[in-house]
């Protein structure tokens, strides 16, 4: 099981599941990432945290602690 966390910078993936419930779920398909959705890793900060993805298009920096409950393929 591979985790968005764990992806390279430059990498594209494809999210396969949400392991998380109610308002983190919530949040997280708020920000438009759902199963299914091709998602690009651009940056990770220098310390590690967060992430800026491109996801549909748009810019989106999301913290290790949520891209760890992101299965992707």
């Amino acid at each position: 099981m591979k985790v968005l966390k764990d992806v390279n910078v430059g990498e594209q993936c494809r999210v396969a599941k949400l392991y998380c419930q109610g308002a983190v779920k919530r949040r997280i398909m708020d920000m438009g990432i759902t199963k299914g959705v091709e998602i690009l890793v651009r940056k990770v900060a220098p310390l590690g945290d967060p992430m800026e993805l491109n996801v549909r298009g748009y810019e989106l920096s999301i913290r290790k602690a949520d891209a760890a409950l992101i299965e992707v393929e």
